[in-house]
């Protein structure tokens, strides 16, 4: 049997599409007991965290195996399988090992080197020993990784390459500067009682929060993580400022009034469906500010100001804009963009870039445009995939304003572009959850700043990496080979014990064949017979026995088990039965 993993993390999907295979609970027990019913699998764990879903299990064909976890995960993801592929990774043996650890020691998070996942790994492995899906391979696996993951945090300095997600995202939402400055004298609303928003209570509380309020489905675990973080915080001093912190509990259907009292809201549940709508937070700044949301348009004028419900329905409506890919006619005017596409709105099919959107425009508009883009309104990740097609298209472009003007447009200084500022943030929001807990439509509410999965995967893409990330790496090769050795060794001890088993029936055989035929023995000298043939017994397999232990730890070592095997003719089922042996111990032994 082999170890293999099948999955898909924010390094090699898009937020939303690991938004969209998350696994509920119930998905993950399901997907457990499916996979260990599956013909190649006799052990699996399922690795689901807000960036990963990792199905680990042991496996006894690779291809078979690969096919049969890949279709098990898009079946319980609700996600095509044709679909999903293309975003998998696939290890397998000792680079399946090699990424556990990686995994465990921060290497392979949004933030690396944050230690959160250790408590992630731990929760797998319990769920699968709970279910009886892990065994002998994934208890030794999961168990050595939250070793390794110690290892590396106690030896190194990983912790200085990153923090926490949590903390990672409360730095995003203070735009960079000192979180325990923004954080003083403001109130948060934390939604979820788990243990990600169990740290985001107890992260805000040390920043210097004067109010943590939990809201929770279960309201008896937001009301015991609020008495914890009362226990902790509510009769000392916090580190930033000079007033204790007060923690409550809320029911759910109380977030809306919340929402107009509470400065930071961060947000990470277990639901499938969105937990704050853009309509919600809207009515909740009007509810906060006592101003009106007005509806930033796409021309990049802000409406004239409405009241009541039209100002909530004209921001929400500006907001979910940003659901759907921008249409031709639309594209150029985002952002203060210059160009007046209305000429050309029946067209379909042309690019921005396009001679068709620009062809006609003067000299000053297209060097206002040339502006708008090197100042980076459009995105430049964009630009830095342009085609030569699409360069070509740009030549066309510039000769048609030629030949409607009468001469290439010179270079001039342009005209400057009104930029209308986005109010200061009223209400910060941070979403944990995955998929997300908030519309993703609230980037576009005025006085709102919203910090989700997807941008913090962009914000992490930039962090700097510490020296130290090279010592953990040099860490987990060298704890990948002691377990491969491990493992190898391991796997050749039954057939060792099985060896010797046999040889002491021999011997017990023939001292019982010599008590028949020697009777006249008297009980010392029976003793002296049976001590001296055990002796030349152990000594004739001690060296092969060490020997072979030694060569079957080395890589390409597993053939020594079934030479064996075959040498000294082994009963199979004995093999097997201390295989069974050792696993039954195993389990006795589990820490709880």
């Amino acid at each position: 049997m082999s170890l293999l993993v099948v999955g898909l993390s924010h390094r090699s999907a898009p937020v939303s599409v690991l938004e969209r295979a998350a696994l509920s609970t119930d998905a993950q027990v399901k997907l457990l007991q499916d996979t260990v019913a599956a013909e190649p699998a006799t052990e699996a764990a399922v690795l689901a965290t807000c960036n990963r879903i990792e199905l680990y299990a042991d496996v006894d064909k690779f291809h078979a195996g690969v096919a049969e976890l890949s279709t098990l995960l898009a079946q319980h993801s609700g996600v095509g399988l044709e679909e999903l592929t293309p975003y998998l990774y696939v290890h397998y043996e000792d680079r399946a090992v090699h990424h556990q650890f990686s995994v465990a020691c921060g290497l392979d998070s949004m933030v690396v080197g944050e230690g959160q996942i250790l408590g992630q790994i731990k929760d797998s492995l319990a769920r699968a020993q709970e279910l009886h899906t892990a065994g002998k391979l994934l208890n030794d696996l999961f168990q050595q990784s939250l070793r390794v993951g110690k290892r590396a945090h106690s030896e190194t300095g990983i912790d200085r390459a990153g923090q926490s997600l949590v903390t990672f995202g409360l730095e995003q939402l203070a735009a960079g500067g000192d979180v325990q400055e923004w954080a003083a004298g403001r109130r948060a609303l934390v939604i979820g009682a788990g243990s990600m928003s169990s740290l985001a209570a107890a992260t805000l509380a040390r920043a210097g929060v004067t109010e943590v309020v939990v809201a929770n489905r279960t309201f008896e675990r937001a009301e015991r993580l609020a008495h914890l973080l009362e226990e902790q915080y509510g009769q000392r001093l916090t580190e930033s400022a000079d007033t204790a912190v007060t923690a409550r509990a809320v029911r759910m259907d109380a977030v809306p009034d919340e929402l107009t009292r509470t400065d930071v809201v961060v947000s990470c549940t277990g639901a499938t469906g969105l937990v704050l709508t853009a309509e919600a937070v809207a009515q909740a700044v009007e509810g906060r500010t006592g101003q009106s949301v007005t509806d930033v348009t796409d021309s990049g004028r802000t409406a004239a100001p409405a009241s009541g419900q039209d100002a909530v329905k004209g921001a929400v409506q500006g907001a979910v804009k940003d659901r759907a890919p921008q249409s031709a006619a639309t594209a150029g005017a985002e952002e203060n963009c210059p160009l007046d596409l209305a000429a050309v709105q029946g067209a379909s099919g042309f690019s921005v870039l396009g001679e068709a959107a620009v062809a006609g425009m003067d000299a000053a508009t297209l060097e206002q445009h040339a502006a708008w883009v090197d100042n980076g309104t459009v995105d430049r990740r964009e630009t830095a995939r342009r085609s030569p097609e699409a360069d070509s298209e740009l030549i066309a472009a510039l000769a048609a304003t030629a030949a409607t003007v009468g001469r290439i447009p010179e270079r001039r200084k342009p005209e400057p572009i009104a930029v209308i500022p986005r109010p200061a943030p009223a209400l910060f929001l941070l979403d944990l959850a995955m998929p997300r807990d908030i519309d993703a439509a609230v980037h576009r509410l005025p006085g709102v700043r919203l910090v989700d999965i997807e941008s913090l995967a962009e914000a992490s893409a930039d962090a700097p990496m510490a020296a130290d990330v090279d010592q953990v790496r040099r860490i987990v090769s060298d704890e990948v080979a002691a377990f491969g050795a491990a493992q190898r060794a391991a796997h050749i001890t039954p057939t060792v014990v099985a060896l010797r088993t046999m040889a002491a029936d021999v011997v017990a055989s023939e001292i019982a064949r010599l008590d028949g035929r020697l009777p006249d023995l008297d009980e010392r000298q029976r003793g002296e017979i049976r001590q001296a043939v055990h002796r030349v017994v152990d000594k004739l397999l001690h060296a092969p026995t060490v020997r072979v232990k030694q060569l079957a730890a080395e890589p390409g070592g597993a053939g020594y088990a079934d030479a064996l095997r075959t040498l000294f003719d082994l009963d199979p089922e004995t093999v097997a039965a201390v295989f069974r042996a050792e696993d039954s111990t195993d389990e006795k032994d589990r820490p709880a």
